[in-house]
């Protein structure tokens, strides 16, 4: 296996700055970086000094065997999650749950954090266990619903599922139809080339649905499968009997909300002095919670933020409005009626798991950077944030085909179109972007004349010229450009090939990691190309690789 490093165009400067840790100003607003000399061992020790602080571990470990049973956990997970209960710290990183796992990322946050716990356990001499957040309380269901997979074509194919209807509520409780799964796979098996795994794909796809009711089950069967062996222990954000354990922070979360908004926008004011963006809006009054409210024919509850107003708390809309009081009975009685949104979640998350380490993206850490303050205010620290490991997975036919059309990696994605013009420009031999720049020049020296002659017979006439002038333009611009597509289709197969290499490596002008699922690389490869990730070399830097498979 080769790997390249290649730094990829970043949209997130305060993320970059804290990963590359090239402005000092930034560590701020963070906890340790990974990097640093000390910074494991110092956070240990903080979580064993603070342990009392947190939600028991042993009550902990039974909420998430009770969970992973569920997927068939491997015996490593259960391994994994009796360790928590004697004690040991984990690395966690989290993502919705999408469709067959959703992009590519979701893989690599998943390696990562299996990654980050061997490199902690060999700092601090413990074992340390990977957890995987999936925030299936999130309820932006178009976000999680599909899966983009390259077929014959060159752009990539969507698969989704529908929403069943009813009330806008957490993809966790989302029930879906037995058909609707089934719908699914079957598209898949359509787009899916055939392999030697493409059956064994499917089955596992299909009895992984048999046994799921919602997405998040789905999500959670298949990273299961993946990921069990190396003892990747997993966590629904939404899962009732964890909703249970949160209840004395949903409690804090609420009686010091004045406080902790007036934190978030310190450090959001701290981000901005510093020449940087905040990556979430600090609401005026937000509550950064969630309510589930009301009830559907489908039984569902719609999820709304809350708003402080006052002695309560509304909805943006003001159609649900709650008082204090009874928002911090439902926080005893009925925590599973509350959930956090970007900025509340770290805290929660720390206050569940004996965090050494979170896993984060480069969006996410941008959105940590304005917890900071927040963290401080509870008494906590902001755990070690390890930045995501990010992969572009080469395919074995790809380097023998970038060779042959003078392709790199940066090309692909800095100037593709321009290279791909340039290949077919040095294979035209009859110059006939040159000669209808001659012809246009010569029309011009014929025409010009004629029209200052006519405006000297009649002023409108003028006018009338300059209007057939552009028509005749635009027909002769129309005629080369027919003229081009009739010699760019002699080269259609390798075209169409090269465009074939770009889609693989950045398709619809993307990181491969935010648009291509999984499945398309089970199907060719099995479950190698996941080993192949884990062999990848730590980096506490996160970065990107090109990973030759």
């Amino acid at each position: 296996m080769d790997i390249v490093s290649f730094p990829l165009p970043s949209s997130q400067p305060l993320a970059e700055a804290y990963c590359a840790q090239s402005d000092s100003r930034v560590s701020a607003l963070f906890g340790r970086h990974p990097s640093e000399e000390g910074a494991w061992q110092a956070r240990y020790a903080y979580l064993q000094e603070k342990s009392g602080q947190r939600v028991p571990a042993e009550q902990l470990a039974r909420v998430l065997l009770d969970y992973n049973r569920r997927f068939g956990a491997d015996e490593v997970v259960s391994r994994n999650i009796e360790a928590i209960a004697q004690g040991a710290p984990v690395i966690v990183g989290g993502q919705q749950a999408g469709l067959w796992t959703g992009p590519l990322l979701v893989i690599h946050k998943a390696v990562t954090i299996i990654q980050a716990a061997k490199h902690a356990e060999s700092r601090i001499g413990r074992p340390v266990v990977p957890v995987f957040w999936i925030a299936g309380e999130d309820h932006d269901w178009d976000e999680a619903n599909h899966a983009y997979l390259q077929g014959a074509g060159e752009e990539p194919r969507k698969i989704a599922v529908a929403h069943p209807g009813g009330s806008k509520t957490s993809v966790s409780r989302t029930l879906l139809a037995e058909a609707d799964l089934k719908a699914a796979i079957q598209e898949l098996a359509a787009v899916l080339s055939d392999s030697p795994n493409k059956q064994q794909l499917l089955a596992m796809l299909q009895a992984a649905a048999d046994k799921s009711e919602t997405l998040t089950d789905w999500f959670s069967h298949v990273l299961a499968h993946l990921f069990g062996e190396y003892g990747l222990v997993l966590l629904d954000a939404d899962d009732p009997a964890l909703r249970m354990l949160e209840a004395d922070m949903f409690r804090t979360l609420i009686k010091r909300g004045d406080e902790l908004e007036r934190a978030y926008r310190h450090a959001g004011e701290a981000i901005r002095t510093l020449g940087y963006r905040e990556q979430a809006e600090a609401a005026e009054g937000c509550a950064n919670l969630f309510l589930y409210h009301g009830e559907t024919a489908g039984g569902g509850q719609e999820r709304t933020l809350l708003f402080r107003q006052g002695d309560e708390f509304v909805n943006r809309r003001g159609t649900v409005r709650i008082a204090a009081e009874e928002l911090l009975e439902v926080a005893v009685q009925s925590p599973e009626r509350l959930s956090n949104n970007v900025l509340t979640r770290p805290l929660m998350q720390d206050h569940v798991l004996p965090v050494l380490a979170a896993v984060l993206g480069q969006g996410e850490i941008a959105y940590w950077a304005q917890t900071s303050e927040a963290f401080r205010l509870l008494g906590m620290e902001m755990p070690i944030i390890v930045p995501r490991m990010s992969f572009t997975l080469v395919e074995p036919q790809l380097p023998k085909q970038m060779e042959k059309y003078g392709l790199s990696f940066g090309d692909v994605i800095e100037r593709y179109p321009a290279k791909r013009q340039a290949w077919l420009d040095e294979r035209e031999e009859w110059a006939i972007g040159e000669k209808f720049d001659q012809t246009r020049a010569q029309f011009e020296q014929l025409y010009t004349p004629l029209v200052e002659l006519l405006s000297t017979l009649e002023s409108g006439l003028s006018r009338l010229g300059d209007v057939n002038r552009e028509r005749i333009l635009r027909e002769i611009a129309y005629l080369e450009r027919r003229a081009k597509d009739a010699h760019a289709r002699r080269f259609d197969a390798a075209l169409r090939q090269m465009d074939r290499v770009a889609q693989s490596l950045w398709p619809s002008g993307k990181p491969q990691e935010r648009v291509l699922n999984a499945m398309q690389f089970y199907n060719q490869y099995g479950t190698d190309w996941v080993k192949q990730l884990l062999d990848v070399p730590f980096a506490t830097d996160g970065g990107h690789r090109l990973v030759y498979l």
